[in-house]
């Protein structure tokens, strides 16, 4: 049956529908689960491969350039993982292109929308990772307000946090103590944070990044996490080195 003639049968169906009784009442409902894998690759629909073929083009010319290599498989998970150690980290890597030494990088879970699989990672694997228009800005917190973010952080069950912090939260994910480069938090000081710009305007359950102040917060499309996350896989190929992270008790339950 053409395209055409669907249509019309769909338009005579949908004006016959429209113009009977209003009397109808939904009964049921059933749902079921439609596994697209390979399966689907055994018969290919030869004509739809001609018309995707030169938009596959453009596509993998794209998505396809190797940025560089990464250890093992990483996933991000709560409290801790692999990934969101990494992303945090590259937070903080990249602060020395703005001329920051920010001492704290937060990432949040849910903007890590895939893994990483070990070997190859394209510019399409990093954007699968971080397909979001976030950008790195940096902000100061005062010690009171680190605490405050540690325990907000711990109301999630953990995020990304960079090397060098120590949270440790309960089971029912209280903040039992928290230390940042081996010392304890204090009240009175200042620290430099870096982050991404929706989390500085109190999403995802941390409004304390809120109420940071002298806020650089760069809008330049470079400055997006994605480019930030090529740029770090990029700087590692260039000396030969192959991206590694894994979890080590930056946040732990008790």
């Amino acid at each position: 049956m053409s395209i055409r003639r669907v249509f019309y049968v769909s338009f005579a169906s949908l004006m016959l529908f429209s113009c009977a009784p209003k009397n109808y009442q939904l009964s049921h409902i059933e749902r079921t689960r439609i596994i697209v894998d390979d399966r689907y690759d055994q018969n290919p629909d030869e004509a739809a491969i001609k018309f995707i073929e030169p938009f596959k083009r453009v596509n993998d010319s794209i998505m396809g350039p190797v940025v560089g290599m990464v250890a093992h498989n990483m996933h991000a998970d709560r409290p801790e993982s692999d990934l969101s150690n990494l992303l945090a980290d590259i937070l903080v890597w990249a602060a020395k292109d703005y001329g920051e030494q920010p001492v704290l990088g937060i990432y949040n879970m849910g903007g890590i929308r895939a893994d990483l699989t070990k070997g190859k990672v394209t510019y399409g694997d990093v954007l699968d990772v971080a397909p979001f228009e976030n950008k790195i800005c940096f902000i100061t917190l005062t010690g009171e307000k680190m605490l405050k973010l540690f325990q907000q952080i711990a109301k999630r069950g953990g995020e990304g946090v960079s090397h060098g912090v120590e949270l440790v939260i309960s089971k029912d994910e209280k903040l039992i103590s928290c230390r940042l480069h081996g010392k304890e938090i204090d009240p009175k000081a200042e620290y430099r944070v870096a982050t991404i710009n929706y989390l500085i305007e109190g999403n995802d359950g941390m409004p304390a990044l809120k109420e940071g102040t002298n806020i650089i917060a760069p809008n330049d499309k470079s400055n997006n996490t994605r480019f930030l996350i090529m740029n770090y896989f990029k700087d590692h190929q260039a000396r030969g080195l192959v991206v590694d992270s894994n979890v080590e008790g930056r946040i732990k339950i008790q």
